[in-house]
């Protein structure tokens, strides 16, 4: 379960995820799950978690022009950095809790969540509320990070802040944006919550690319929740976390532009017929 530091994307976390992180590893997800929700036509469209608008972005230009696009998320600060960014067309943007959505039932053809299932600290329930929002035969698309080891990056900063803080290593990476990627664990939450199909998962695979290891390791340690879990073990630490996660990357990697494997699960479930 996340706790209340893994959901803090707060302040100048939320710029800093924006230009840092989303080019390095949410860009070309958002694009592939932006693409699944437009092949479905839909003319209703909820995304949650929706953070600063990476796939926002894309359900705009890629959705029918007659299509609503409601774009939620928990933070109000990643909202801001994704009103301020802006859109092709009009979004609604609106903050909402996955766990008690304020929409009717039957609402939307589609609902779709970009790496925000891990955060959600009831999935069955979160999934069940996608589900009542949903109308029948409705698209439920969402992504969900592999295993640490396969994301190349997160696995060397993650090493690399167990050897700042021995005695309490940081693993925000693996808990929660990581912590969630066992196939069948999913298909069960998505039963749970009144899924009856058996839901598509698919393993999709990106190269993660930085112009330098310094970039990577800013974009971890502070364009992230990681960023409260440093600074909760030394106040004074994050630049001493920060040169030590690129040490690592450049020692994996090398010095210049590094590149880096990154795995996620695409999953696809369909409303029952009511």
């Amino acid at each position: 379960m996340a706790s209340s530091v893994d959901t803090a994307f707060t302040g100048s976390v939320a710029q800093l995820y924006e230009r840092y992180m989303v080019p390095l590893i949410f860009e070309p997800y958002a694009v592939d799950l932006a693409r699944r929700v437009a092949q479905a036509s839909p003319r209703r469209v909820l995304e949650l978690a929706a953070g600063t608008g990476a796939v926002t972005r894309q359900l705009a230009v890629m959705l029918d022009a007659s299509a609503a696009i409601v774009a939620t998320d928990l933070n109000p600060a990643m909202l801001e950095e994704a009103a301020r960014i802006g859109t092709e067309r009009r979004v609604e943007w609106r903050q909402a809790d996955a766990m008690q959505l304020p929409f009717g039932d039957a609402a939307f053809d589609a609902v779709a969540c970009q790496f925000g299932v891990m955060f959600f600290p009831d999935r069955p329930h979160a999934f069940a509320e996608a589900r009542r929002v949903l109308r029948p035969g409705g698209l439920f698309v969402f992504n969900a990070w592999g295993p640490i080891g396969a994301n190349e990056f997160a696995d060397a900063v993650t090493d690399a802040l167990a050897s700042v803080f021995p005695q309490d290593p940081p693993r925000f990476m693996a808990r929660t944006p990581h912590g969630y990627h066992d196939p069948a664990r999913i298909a069960q939450d998505l039963s749970a919550a009144g899924f009856t199909g058996t839901p598509a998962i698919e393993t999709v695979a990106f190269t993660s690319r930085a112009v330098s290891p310094r970039i990577a390791a800013v974009a971890y340690c502070e364009g992230t929740p990681l960023r409260g879990e440093i600074e909760a073990r030394d106040p004074d630490g994050l630049q001493r976390a920060t040169l030590a996660a690129e040490a690592e990357l450049a020692r994996r990697f090398g010095d210049g532009p590094i590149e880096g494997r990154i795995e996620a699960l695409v999953v696809t479930a369909m409303s029952p017929a009511r």
